[in-house]
Protein backbone atom coordinates (compact mmCIF):
# COMPACT_ATOMS: atom_id res chain seq x y z
CA UNK A 1 0.00 0.00 0.00
CA UNK A 2 1.49 3.58 -0.94
CA UNK A 3 2.01 5.95 1.67
CA UNK A 4 0.90 8.68 -0.24
CA UNK A 5 1.76 11.05 -3.05
CA UNK A 6 4.89 13.06 -3.13
CA UNK A 7 5.86 16.25 -4.54
CA UNK A 8 9.89 16.86 -4.12
CA UNK A 9 10.98 19.72 -5.30
CA UNK A 10 14.32 19.94 -5.98
CA UNK A 11 14.49 16.37 -7.10
CA UNK A 12 17.81 16.55 -9.03
CA UNK A 13 19.96 18.22 -5.84
CA UNK A 14 21.70 16.99 -3.29
CA UNK A 15 18.42 16.81 -0.27
CA UNK A 16 15.66 16.40 -3.06
CA UNK A 17 17.74 13.83 -5.03
CA UNK A 18 18.45 11.68 -1.85
CA UNK A 19 15.09 12.53 -0.69
CA UNK A 20 13.31 11.14 -3.57
CA UNK A 21 15.13 7.61 -3.71
CA UNK A 22 14.12 7.56 0.36
CA UNK A 23 10.58 8.14 -0.29
CA UNK A 24 10.27 6.25 -2.95
CA UNK A 25 12.03 2.84 -1.47
CA UNK A 26 9.32 3.70 1.79
CA UNK A 27 6.58 3.16 -0.25
CA UNK A 28 5.22 6.58 -1.67
CA UNK A 29 4.32 7.77 -5.47
CA UNK A 30 7.13 10.64 -5.73
CA UNK A 31 6.88 13.19 -8.36
CA UNK A 32 10.04 14.69 -8.70
CA UNK A 33 9.54 18.29 -10.02
CA UNK A 34 12.83 20.14 -11.60
CA UNK A 35 14.24 22.69 -14.37
CA UNK A 36 15.54 19.35 -15.81
CA UNK A 37 14.09 16.34 -15.82
CA UNK A 38 15.05 13.59 -13.05
CA UNK A 39 16.36 10.42 -14.42
CA UNK A 40 16.19 8.28 -10.70
CA UNK A 41 14.55 5.00 -11.08
CA UNK A 42 11.07 4.53 -9.58
CA UNK A 43 10.78 8.76 -9.81
CA UNK A 44 8.08 10.26 -12.18
CA UNK A 45 9.82 13.45 -13.51
CA UNK A 46 7.61 17.23 -13.47
CA UNK A 47 9.75 19.55 -15.30
CA UNK A 48 8.92 23.37 -14.71
CA UNK A 49 10.78 26.69 -13.81
CA UNK A 50 9.57 28.11 -10.79
CA UNK A 51 9.92 31.30 -11.86
CA UNK A 52 7.29 30.65 -14.62
CA UNK A 53 3.77 31.43 -13.00
CA UNK A 54 2.14 29.79 -15.92
CA UNK A 55 4.37 26.59 -16.87
CA UNK A 56 4.11 25.55 -12.90
CA UNK A 57 0.41 25.65 -12.92
CA UNK A 58 0.55 23.63 -16.27
CA UNK A 59 2.96 21.44 -14.88
CA UNK A 60 0.90 20.54 -11.50
CA UNK A 61 -2.49 20.88 -12.68
CA UNK A 62 -3.56 16.89 -13.38
CA UNK A 63 -1.06 15.88 -10.18
CA UNK A 64 -2.72 14.02 -7.46
CA UNK A 65 -0.54 15.18 -4.72
CA UNK A 66 -0.92 15.00 -1.08
CA UNK A 67 2.87 16.08 0.40
CA UNK A 68 5.04 18.85 -0.48
CA UNK A 69 8.83 18.90 -0.03
CA UNK A 70 10.28 22.02 -0.73
CA UNK A 71 14.54 21.37 -1.08
CA UNK A 72 15.18 24.11 -3.72
CA UNK A 73 16.71 27.40 -3.96
CA UNK A 74 18.02 30.01 -6.68
CA UNK A 75 21.26 31.81 -6.11
CA UNK A 76 21.38 35.58 -7.39
CA UNK A 77 23.32 38.20 -7.21
CA UNK A 78 22.39 39.67 -3.82
CA UNK A 79 20.36 38.62 -1.09
CA UNK A 80 17.65 41.40 -1.70
CA UNK A 81 17.65 39.32 -5.22
CA UNK A 82 17.66 35.91 -3.32
CA UNK A 83 14.00 37.05 -1.36
CA UNK A 84 12.67 38.48 -4.36
CA UNK A 85 13.33 35.24 -6.53
CA UNK A 86 13.21 32.49 -3.95
CA UNK A 87 10.01 33.71 -2.48
CA UNK A 88 8.18 34.37 -5.72
CA UNK A 89 9.12 30.36 -6.71
CA UNK A 90 7.41 29.24 -3.38
CA UNK A 91 4.47 31.40 -4.06
CA UNK A 92 4.32 30.26 -7.34
CA UNK A 93 3.96 26.20 -6.68
CA UNK A 94 2.09 26.96 -3.37
CA UNK A 95 -0.96 29.09 -5.48
CA UNK A 96 -0.44 26.48 -8.06
CA UNK A 97 -1.79 23.93 -5.46
CA UNK A 98 -4.10 25.97 -3.99
CA UNK A 99 -7.05 24.04 -4.73
CA UNK A 100 -5.72 20.46 -4.09
CA UNK A 101 -6.42 19.67 -0.77
CA UNK A 102 -2.74 19.62 0.17
CA UNK A 103 -1.80 17.90 3.55
CA UNK A 104 1.43 19.05 4.66
CA UNK A 105 4.52 21.35 3.36
CA UNK A 106 8.59 20.88 4.35
CA UNK A 107 10.70 23.42 3.62
CA UNK A 108 14.04 22.60 3.76
CA UNK A 109 16.37 25.71 4.98
CA UNK A 110 19.44 25.45 7.16
CA UNK A 111 21.88 27.10 9.97
CA UNK A 112 21.84 30.35 8.25
CA UNK A 113 18.80 31.00 9.90
CA UNK A 114 21.04 31.60 12.80
CA UNK A 115 24.12 32.45 10.89
CA UNK A 116 22.85 35.66 8.65
CA UNK A 117 23.03 35.61 4.66
CA UNK A 118 25.50 34.85 2.69
CA UNK A 119 26.32 38.60 1.90
CA UNK A 120 26.07 38.80 6.51
CA UNK A 121 27.33 35.87 7.13
CA UNK A 122 28.24 35.40 10.76
CA UNK A 123 26.61 38.27 11.71
CA UNK A 124 24.21 37.00 13.95
CA UNK A 125 24.31 36.78 17.41
CA UNK A 126 22.85 33.52 18.11
CA UNK A 127 24.90 31.95 21.16
CA UNK A 128 25.63 27.97 20.20
CA UNK A 129 24.41 25.72 20.70
CA UNK A 130 21.63 26.70 17.78
CA UNK A 131 17.86 26.46 18.91
CA UNK A 132 15.07 26.67 17.36
CA UNK A 133 13.40 29.22 19.40
CA UNK A 134 16.35 31.68 18.56
CA UNK A 135 15.03 35.12 16.91
CA UNK A 136 15.42 36.06 13.60
CA UNK A 137 18.61 37.49 12.66
CA UNK A 138 18.47 41.18 11.67
CA UNK A 139 18.92 41.74 7.65
CA UNK A 140 17.57 40.40 4.52
CA UNK A 141 17.69 36.08 4.35
CA UNK A 142 15.76 34.26 1.83
CA UNK A 143 14.88 31.74 4.25
CA UNK A 144 12.87 34.04 5.95
CA UNK A 145 10.66 34.64 2.53
CA UNK A 146 10.29 30.97 2.21
CA UNK A 147 9.00 30.47 5.71
CA UNK A 148 6.47 33.43 6.00
CA UNK A 149 5.23 32.37 2.06
CA UNK A 150 4.80 28.84 3.85
CA UNK A 151 2.86 30.19 6.83
CA UNK A 152 0.72 32.30 4.62
CA UNK A 153 -0.30 29.55 2.62
CA UNK A 154 -0.73 27.28 5.28
CA UNK A 155 -3.20 29.74 6.91
CA UNK A 156 -5.07 30.39 3.87
CA UNK A 157 -5.51 26.66 2.74
CA UNK A 158 -5.50 24.53 6.00
CA UNK A 159 -2.55 22.38 5.64
CA UNK A 160 0.04 21.65 8.15
CA UNK A 161 3.74 22.23 7.44
CA UNK A 162 7.48 21.71 8.78
CA UNK A 163 10.30 23.19 8.53
CA UNK A 164 13.65 21.35 8.29
CA UNK A 165 17.41 23.42 9.61
CA UNK A 166 20.08 20.84 8.34
CA UNK A 167 23.66 21.86 8.78
CA UNK A 168 25.94 21.40 5.18
CA UNK A 169 24.74 17.95 3.95
CA UNK A 170 26.99 15.14 2.91
CA UNK A 171 25.34 13.09 0.43
CA UNK A 172 25.54 11.95 -3.01
CA UNK A 173 24.46 14.17 -5.88
CA UNK A 174 26.30 15.62 -9.53
CA UNK A 175 26.15 19.31 -10.71
CA UNK A 176 24.73 20.40 -7.17
CA UNK A 177 26.20 23.56 -5.75
CA UNK A 178 26.09 23.06 -2.10
CA UNK A 179 27.99 19.67 -1.70
CA UNK A 180 30.94 19.86 0.43
CA UNK A 181 31.50 16.36 0.56
CA UNK A 182 31.95 15.62 -3.34
CA UNK A 183 33.96 18.93 -3.21
CA UNK A 184 36.52 17.68 -0.64
CA UNK A 185 36.76 14.13 -2.41
CA UNK A 186 38.04 16.14 -6.08
CA UNK A 187 40.09 18.40 -3.90
CA UNK A 188 41.92 15.25 -2.08
CA UNK A 189 42.19 13.71 -5.38
CA UNK A 190 43.77 16.52 -7.55
CA UNK A 191 46.13 16.78 -4.36
CA UNK A 192 47.48 13.10 -4.85
CA UNK A 193 47.99 13.32 -8.34
CA UNK A 194 50.12 16.75 -8.00
CA UNK A 195 51.50 16.17 -4.64
CA UNK A 196 50.49 19.00 -2.89
CA UNK A 197 49.59 18.19 0.68
CA UNK A 198 46.36 17.94 1.96
CA UNK A 199 45.73 21.38 3.10
CA UNK A 200 42.77 22.89 5.27
CA UNK A 201 41.42 25.88 3.43
CA UNK A 202 39.42 27.66 6.08
CA UNK A 203 40.10 29.43 9.57
CA UNK A 204 41.83 29.01 12.67
CA UNK A 205 38.23 29.24 13.86
CA UNK A 206 36.77 26.22 12.16
CA UNK A 207 39.88 23.99 12.75
CA UNK A 208 39.48 23.73 16.40
CA UNK A 209 36.15 24.68 17.32
CA UNK A 210 33.41 21.70 17.28
CA UNK A 211 30.95 21.46 14.82
CA UNK A 212 28.71 19.43 13.00
CA UNK A 213 26.97 18.40 9.78
CA UNK A 214 23.96 16.09 7.97
CA UNK A 215 23.41 13.25 6.48
CA UNK A 216 21.34 13.48 3.47
CA UNK A 217 19.87 10.33 4.62
CA UNK A 218 19.44 11.55 7.98
CA UNK A 219 17.39 14.77 6.76
CA UNK A 220 15.33 12.78 4.69
CA UNK A 221 14.01 10.69 7.44
CA UNK A 222 13.18 13.06 9.64
CA UNK A 223 11.21 14.69 7.17
CA UNK A 224 9.39 11.80 6.35
CA UNK A 225 8.63 10.98 10.03
CA UNK A 226 7.39 14.70 10.75
CA UNK A 227 5.44 14.75 7.80
CA UNK A 228 3.41 11.45 9.10
CA UNK A 229 3.10 12.58 12.82
CA UNK A 230 0.52 14.83 13.98
CA UNK A 231 2.50 15.28 16.69
CA UNK A 232 5.56 16.93 14.69
CA UNK A 233 3.42 18.95 12.92
CA UNK A 234 4.12 22.68 12.59
CA UNK A 235 7.12 22.69 13.69
CA UNK A 236 10.45 23.70 12.78
CA UNK A 237 13.54 21.08 13.24
CA UNK A 238 17.18 20.94 13.43
CA UNK A 239 18.53 18.35 11.75
CA UNK A 240 21.98 17.08 12.05
CA UNK A 241 23.72 13.77 12.76
CA UNK A 242 23.72 13.56 16.03
CA UNK A 243 27.95 14.02 16.64
CA UNK A 244 30.04 16.63 16.97
CA UNK A 245 33.33 16.92 16.19
CA UNK A 246 36.77 19.08 14.77
CA UNK A 247 38.00 19.41 11.68
CA UNK A 248 41.31 19.42 12.95
CA UNK A 249 40.37 15.64 13.34
CA UNK A 250 38.20 14.74 10.43
CA UNK A 251 40.38 16.81 8.38
CA UNK A 252 43.41 14.10 9.39
CA UNK A 253 40.97 11.34 8.85
CA UNK A 254 40.12 12.38 5.26
CA UNK A 255 43.45 12.82 4.51
CA UNK A 256 44.19 9.14 5.86
CA UNK A 257 41.07 7.27 3.66
CA UNK A 258 42.72 9.13 0.29
CA UNK A 259 46.50 8.25 1.66
CA UNK A 260 47.39 11.91 1.18
CA UNK A 261 50.05 14.44 3.70
CA UNK A 262 47.86 16.22 5.76
CA UNK A 263 49.40 20.06 6.17
CA UNK A 264 49.55 22.06 9.10
CA UNK A 265 46.11 24.65 9.17
CA UNK A 266 47.76 27.67 8.26
CA UNK A 267 47.63 30.61 9.98
CA UNK A 268 45.15 32.29 7.64
CA UNK A 269 42.49 31.37 5.16
CA UNK A 270 43.59 29.02 2.18
CA UNK A 271 40.26 29.39 0.00
CA UNK A 272 39.85 26.22 -2.58
CA UNK A 273 38.20 28.81 -5.06
CA UNK A 274 41.90 30.47 -5.41
CA UNK A 275 43.91 26.96 -4.64
CA UNK A 276 41.50 25.41 -7.67
CA UNK A 277 41.19 28.19 -9.82
CA UNK A 278 43.43 26.31 -12.77
CA UNK A 279 42.59 22.99 -11.66
CA UNK A 280 40.16 21.68 -14.80
CA UNK A 281 43.06 20.81 -16.65
CA UNK A 282 44.22 18.93 -13.96
CA UNK A 283 41.19 17.43 -13.53
CA UNK A 284 40.75 16.56 -17.34
CA UNK A 285 44.04 14.75 -17.13
CA UNK A 286 42.80 12.15 -14.26
CA UNK A 287 39.45 11.84 -15.42
CA UNK A 288 41.41 10.42 -18.43
CA UNK A 289 43.79 8.53 -17.03
CA UNK A 290 40.82 6.76 -14.93
CA UNK A 291 38.10 6.62 -17.16
CA UNK A 292 36.07 8.95 -14.97
CA UNK A 293 32.29 9.67 -15.75
CA UNK A 294 32.47 13.39 -15.55
CA UNK A 295 36.11 15.31 -16.86
CA UNK A 296 33.98 18.64 -16.16
CA UNK A 297 35.40 19.62 -12.22
CA UNK A 298 32.95 22.35 -12.55
CA UNK A 299 30.22 19.41 -12.14
CA UNK A 300 31.66 18.07 -9.33
CA UNK A 301 33.29 20.81 -6.75
CA UNK A 302 31.69 23.63 -5.37
CA UNK A 303 34.98 25.58 -4.42
CA UNK A 304 32.41 28.76 -3.21
CA UNK A 305 30.78 27.32 -1.08
CA UNK A 306 32.70 24.80 0.82
CA UNK A 307 34.82 27.89 1.35
CA UNK A 308 31.83 29.53 3.13
CA UNK A 309 31.72 26.87 5.67
CA UNK A 310 35.00 25.81 6.30
CA UNK A 311 35.62 30.22 6.70
CA UNK A 312 33.32 30.79 8.97
CA UNK A 313 34.82 32.91 11.99
CA UNK A 314 32.61 31.33 14.81
CA UNK A 315 31.46 28.29 15.92
CA UNK A 316 28.51 26.05 14.60
CA UNK A 317 26.81 23.76 16.70
CA UNK A 318 23.13 23.15 16.56
CA UNK A 319 21.23 21.99 19.53
CA UNK A 320 18.97 18.54 18.71
CA UNK A 321 16.91 18.07 21.83
CA UNK A 322 13.67 19.27 20.21
CA UNK A 323 13.93 17.02 17.57
CA UNK A 324 14.50 14.17 20.45
CA UNK A 325 12.06 15.48 22.40
CA UNK A 326 9.41 14.79 19.75
CA UNK A 327 10.26 11.21 19.24
CA UNK A 328 13.01 11.81 16.53
CA UNK A 329 16.11 9.72 17.34
CA UNK A 330 18.04 8.35 14.04
CA UNK A 331 21.46 9.56 14.08
CA UNK A 332 24.83 8.98 11.93
CA UNK A 333 28.30 9.22 12.43
CA UNK A 334 29.85 12.09 10.31
CA UNK A 335 33.04 9.99 9.38
CA UNK A 336 31.23 7.34 8.33
CA UNK A 337 28.64 9.64 6.24
CA UNK A 338 32.24 11.12 4.92
CA UNK A 339 33.83 7.73 3.88
CA UNK A 340 30.75 6.20 2.52
CA UNK A 341 30.17 9.03 0.06
CA UNK A 342 33.86 8.49 -1.01
CA UNK A 343 33.38 4.58 -1.13
CA UNK A 344 30.00 5.71 -3.57
CA UNK A 345 31.65 8.15 -5.49
CA UNK A 346 34.93 5.85 -6.59
CA UNK A 347 32.20 2.79 -7.70
CA UNK A 348 30.34 5.62 -9.39
CA UNK A 349 33.96 6.11 -11.02
CA UNK A 350 33.71 9.87 -10.21
CA UNK A 351 36.51 10.20 -8.56
CA UNK A 352 39.79 7.87 -8.70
Amino acid sequence: MRKGNALVVGATGITGGNLASYLNASGWTVYGLSRRATEQSGVIPVTADLLDRKATEKALAELPITHVFYCTWIKRDSEKENVKANGAMMQNLLDALQDKNIQHVSLVTGTKQYLGSFESYGSGKVETPFRESAPRVPGDNFYYALEDTLFAAAERDGFSWNVHRPHTVIGYAVGNAMNMGTTLAVYASICKKTGQPFTFPGSQIQWNALTDLTDALVLARQMEWAATTPGAHNEAFNTVNGDIFRWRRMWQEIGEFFELEVAECPEAPKPLEEQMKDSAGVWQQIAEKHDLAEPDVDKLASWWHSDADLGREQECVNDVTKMRDFGFDHFRETRAAFFDLFTRLRAERLIP
